[in-house]
């Protein structure tokens, strides 16, 4: 398609810090209170309020979430949509591609403009992104139909003191990171890709040693600042000002990296150190035609080039940046070492580490991926991540004078999706 016809995202897209579900292990995180699409709302919010258009012209929003976790997240990106201060008028839509999803809300977003048929062309612009809080709910198995009464609330908690024998819980956490047809669990997948490209755990550690230097480096030198909404915790008797992600550590070492034990398997390689953080976070972005934003005087911060997603081997579920990088320099017409900028999730260090191996192969320079740090330094929300890297991936570009970038993930079940972007 024509320049004019391309789709843009706008300069202003913003994301949440990145709260830990946990502080220290232990007592719950900055974001526990808020449920996701509070969180996508925050981020809706402050991209509105800093996209220099009406707001009147957004005319649709796609939103990312990959698991149900607050009562009200089955109304997702509508509810993200009111909070976020959009017409009650504008439709949403939730979509759900795992760790993809925020991804994938763009992939949509720029297709349903592109495509036309459910296109409000007098609200001509589109907000995307996605939300996650990972504070997942303990479920309640084998208590369906129990008479309304003192132990079952048609709206509100159940009396756990009522329970009978056969009821129990699960935390869903932990259960949905068990991938049934893989047969494990998403960090048991990285510990096979590690034997199958022969990682080493020192090579995984000095990888997540780099990932929390390199942002640590970033959050100082203020590179997150212009794309960081800050939220406010009421904490009641006082409140407090959440401006950076939480899980950026200041005293790392080769040294601690290396006491921590396999988290996983015995003799394994992935630890809590060398594995993404789970956190609580949103994104959010607006998007339009490039002719459109033109007509309506908003400064676009990058153009969508090329997309891609692909399957693979669920035992190998990080492998999957590789094929749907594969696709996406393909539909976008380029090579890999035009690449300038990768924002690839780091969602375990040996599964990061065999992407790049083969990324190299395409062509991609090692060293231009996530100078910035990545997911294990910075926190992995899963429906959040793929709108967070790329708006993260636009701004620097931006900043740097680069013009070509590549943000991928990988996603649970055996995916990969990746979207290209050049700077405007």
């Amino acid at each position: 398609m024509s320049n004019q016809d391309s789709i843009v995202i706008l300069d202003g897209a913003k994301r949440t810090p990145r709260a830990d579900m946990l502080i220290n292990n232990k007592e719950p995180g900055l974001f526990s209170r808020f449920s996701a699409t509070q969180l996508g709302g925050f981020a809706i919010k402050g991209a509105l309020d800093n996209t220099e258009i009406d707001q009147g012209l957004v005319g649709h929003a796609v939103m990312g979430m990959a698991q149900h976790s607050h009562r009200d997240s089955i109304y997702g990106a509508k509810g993200m949509a009111w909070r976020g201060g959009l017409d009650k008028t504008v439709p949403a839509l939730t979509v759900a591609r795992i760790c993809g999803s925020g991804a994938e809300s763009i992939a949509v977003g720029a297709e349903m403009i592109t495509a036309g048929m459910r296109h409000d062309k007098k609200r001509p612009f589109m907000v995307v992104g996605g939300a996650e809080s990972m504070q997942y709910p303990f479920s309640l198995y084998n208590y369906r139909g129990r008479k309304v009464g003192a132990a079952v609330q048609k709206y509100g908690p159940i009396e756990t003191k009522a329970l009978s024998a056969g009821t129990h819980l699960q935390d869903m956490l932990l259960m949905s990171l068990y991938d049934p047809s893989a047969e494990m669990s998403m960090a048991n997948t990285a510990e096979e890709l590690g034997r199958r490209f022969e990682i080493s755990r020192n090579e995984a550690d000095e990888f997540a040693f780099r990932s929390q230097t390199l942002a640590k480096d970033s959050r100082n030198a203020g590179h997150f600042k212009e794309e960081t909404v800050s939220v406010t915790v009421d904490n009641g008797a006082d409140s407090m000002l959440v401006e950076h992600d939480t899980h950026i550590m200041d005293n790392i070492s080769m040294a601690k990296m290396g006491r921590l034990p396999a988290a996983f398997e015995a003799g394994g390689i992935v630890t809590a150190g060398n594995a993404s953080a789970v956190v609580d976070g949103a994104a959010a972005m607006v998007i339009g035609k490039e002719r459109d934003a033109a007509k309506h005087g908003a400064k676009p911060l990058a153009r969508i080039v090329g997309m891609g997603v692909a399957a693979c081997d669920s035992q190998i579920m990080g492998y999957g940046p590789v094929p749907s990088t594969e696709i996406a320099l393909e539909n976008a017409g380029i090579k890999g070492k035009e690449i300038d900028r990768v924002e690839l999730n780091e969602a375990f260090a040996p599964q990061a580490i065999a992407c790049i191996r083969d990324f190299e192969k395409m062509g991609i320079d090692p060293a231009k991926v996530n100078m910035m740090g990545g997911a294990i330094a910075l926190g992995h929300p899963l429906g959040a991540t793929g709108a967070i890297l790329t708006l993260t991936c636009a701004y620097a570009m931006r900043r740097k004078g680069e013009r070509y970038g590549l943000v991928t993930m990988c996603i649970g079940g055996g995916q990969g999706i990746s979207l290209i972007i050049e700077a405007l």
